[in-house]
This record gives structure tokens, C-alpha cells and sequence, in this order.
């Protein structure tokens, strides 16, 4: 059993690689794939997004504003009244991103803290986005109390000193097909010094599709891929990797139950 901690179900291709959400639901199936959780970026089409997913009880919903969307419309209240959605078992994603648009630092932080409070309000885990932010994102996670709640370092590429502060933090990190990528030795040594019981997979689909997909679409099929290139360089199996991120998966997201 295989769980995609972290995919964009309703941003797939429609129209011409799947039939539906049901299809790229089956092919996820079909390669081990029992759970997935659907990630939200903007509070705008979480609505629609939720409607989507609602046939399949398979799949979990987080609720959320990506830090690189603050132009969609949205507000704390609005956020903690459909985050209290049963179906929504983490906020986010939030955190920080000043790779592409530093000068809205200020902005960036103050949805984020305002994101950490609705986290600790309705007792949901954090999904976190962080790049070029490592010290902001650290301090902001102490001075918000996250570690009361929890959550996850989500598509991780930071280094070791990243990935240590933040599991002191009671933070998971998730890796995904960039571990695959050439030039990402820095995350492969990383990835092979996680402690088992902190470590998720995940595609970030439609994002980021692991070797030997890379330059296609990603879909939450391809987690397989992750496992097994994460199974490689740890010197286990797939297996184990399958069952110890599964339980790691339910362990942070109880409301997902089993």
C-alpha cells in the first residue's frame, strides 16, 4: 500500500491524459497507490476542488493558500470556515516562497501565521511550502506554536540542517520525484539520513514528474517511481517503504483514518 501524501488532483491533464478523476484515480490504483491526499492552493476553487473528489473516499482534501497566490481572494474566517470540513484533514498549503517574488515577503508571512492559527484552532497538521525562506520559515513556525499541531516540510529540497530543526519541530519531510533529478545530491543525502518514522513520499502532481517520466505530466501513479528510488538509496525495499510511509502518513493525518 502506497499513499501519495501530496498531489493536485483537480490540475491534471483532462483532456487529453486522463478520462477523469476516476481514471487517474485507477491508474494510481492499478500501480499500489490506496490513498492520496488532494492538496489545496487557493481558497477560490476549494469548493470546487472538494466537489471532485467527493466520490472517492480514497482521497483526503487539505485546505489552504499557496504563499505564491495571495492575489486570490481569501480571509482567515473564510479559511477556517471550510477548513472545518470533515474532509479536510490539514491546512494548507502555506509557508513561504521568496524564490520568485521576494518583495512580498510581508504579505507571504502574515498568511502564513494567520494559516498557522486556524491550524491550531481546528487541530489540523500543517502542509508546508518553503524555498529560498529557511530562516523565516523556522521562526515563524517556533513563534506561531505549529509545533503543537504538527504537519510536513512538503516537496522538501532544503538541507540536513533544514530537515533536522523542522523534525524537532514535530515536522515529517516529503520527498518527491525531484530526488530522482541529476543534480540533487544534496536531497539524496538527505533522503537516506530521514529517520524512518519522518519520512513521506508524494508527486506534487502535476509537478515535478519523477525520472523516468521526467518532462511528462506527473499523476499520483508515478509515487511508485518515488518509493522506489527513495527503497534504493535507503538499501531497502519498496516494501518497506510502502508500509512505513502509509503508517507515517496516518499517524500525522488521524482524521484521515485508515
Amino acid at each position: 500500500m502506497l499513499v501519495d501524501s501530496h498531489c493536485h488532483l483537480d490540475r491534471l491533464d483532462y483532456a487529453s491524459k486522463h478520462v477523469d478523476i476516476a481514471d487517474a484515480v485507477a491508474k494510481a490504483s492499478a500501480r499500489g497507490v490506496s490513498h492520496l491526499l488532494c492538496v489545496s492552493v487557493t481558497l477560490e476553487q476549494f469548493p470546487s476542488m472538494l466537489a471532485k473528489i467527493a466520490p472517492f473516499p480514497q482521497v483526503f482534501a487539505s485546505c489552504g493558500v499557496h504563499p505564491l497566490d495571495q492575489e486570490s481572494p481569501w480571509s482567515p474566517e473564510l479559511l477556517r470556515q471550510l477548513a472545518a470540513e470533515p474532509r479536510v484533514v490539514a491546512i494548507g498549503e502555506t509557508g513561504l516562497d521568496y524564490f520568485y517574488h521576494p518583495e512580498h515577503k510581508l504579505i507571504q508571512q502574515q498568511a502564513f501565521r494567520e494559516h498557522i492559527r486556524v491550524a491550531r484552532e481546528l487541530h489540523k497538521p500543517l502542509i508546508i511550502h518553503t524555498r529560498d525562506a529557511q530562516e523565516d520559515t523556522l521562526a515563524i513556525l517556533k513563534e506561531e506554536g505549529a509545533d503543537s499541531v504538527g504537519g510536513v516540510l512538503h516537496c522538501f529540497t532544503e538541507d540536513w540542517a533544514m530537515a533536522e530543526a523542522a523534525m524537532a519541530l514535530g515536522f515529517y519531510i516529503s520527498i518527491s520525484g525531484i530526488v530522482t533529478f541529476r543534480n540533487a545530491d544534496r536531497l539524496r543525502e538527505v533522503t537516506r539520513r530521514l529517520p524512518a518514522e519522518r519520512l513521506l513520499i508524494e508527486t506534487d502532481s502535476p509537478y515535478l514528474a519523477p525520472v523516468p517520466h521526467r518532462g511528462q505530466e506527473n499523476e499520483p501513479a508515478y509515487v511508485r517511481d518515488v518509493a522506489e528510488y527513495v527503497a534504493w538509496l535507503r538499501n531497502t525495499t519498496v516494501e518497506e517503504i510502502a508500509a512505513l510511509t502509509s503508517e507515517n502518513f496516518f499517524r500525522l493525518f488521524p482524521l484521515a483514518g485508515r
